[in-house]
């Protein structure tokens, strides 16, 4: 059913650091979500180090997440039998796209809708109306399988850490401004997370699915 052109790789499950699931596992049903890849650079490892042991000072230990994305939908719930229309319907639409470049720099403090987990993100500065096009092409694919679309004014960012439950005022009056300023402060000058959007990507389950941009 996966062409090998069009499936990057398979993941390995893994224990889920006491996060909530935001829908109830059935088999047959796939997590799915359209993002763009972040590659970090050594310097924005550090930095980001350094900004995970401030928090910890302040008593908010945050997790680093596992792989840096910046998302173009919501985390939907796909039927097994959905992925190769849903996956050929994103890669029509996305023909004639052309590549481009995103610049984050910008920390901001999010939580998911359950308010079960709270995220530290970076938003993106530069790019934007290139993703605010890309997010209503994959909207149109979720309204074709009856999902839900993207947020009607998102903040395209990537999630750099979390937290269990929801810590989003606290993060935000203890030491939000102290990790914006490990930024700010970086020696080369402030730091900005530079993505190549040249390739859209889509996880449903355990398979990412590519789609390169012209």
């Amino acid at each position: 059913m996966f062409r090998d052109s069009e499936e990057l790789w398979t993941d390995k499950s893994e224990e889920h650091g006491g996060r909530l699931r935001s829908f109830q596992h059935e088999r047959g049903n796939w997590a799915t979500y359209v993002f763009f890849p972040y590659d970090p650079e050594e310097a924005f490892l550090e930095v980001l180090n350094k900004m995970m042991a401030a928090a910890e000072a302040h008593d908010i230990p945050l997790t680093v997440s596992e792989e840096f994305h910046l998302s173009l939908s919501k985390t939907v719930v796909l039927r097994h039998h959905w992925i190769q229309p849903f996956v050929q319907s994103i890669r029509t639409s996305l023909t004639h796209f052309q590549k481009f470049y995103c610049v984050a720099y910008k920390l901001k403090v999010y939580s998911n809708a359950e308010k079960t987990r709270t995220f530290l993100g970076m938003e993106v500065s530069t790019g934007t109306p290139h993703l605010l096009e890309l997010s209503k092409i994959v909207d149109e694919t979720m309204k074709e399988f009856n999902l839900s679309t993207f947020y009607e004014d998102p903040s395209f960012h990537i999630s750099l850490a979390w937290c269990v439950g929801d810590q989003t005022e606290r993060l935000k009056k203890a030491c939000l401004l102290e990790l914006q300023g490990l930024i700010d402060a970086h020696e080369d000058g402030p730091f900005h997370a530079r993505l190549n959007c040249n390739e859209l990507r889509c996880k449903t389950g355990n398979k990412v699915f590519v789609f390169p941009l012209q």
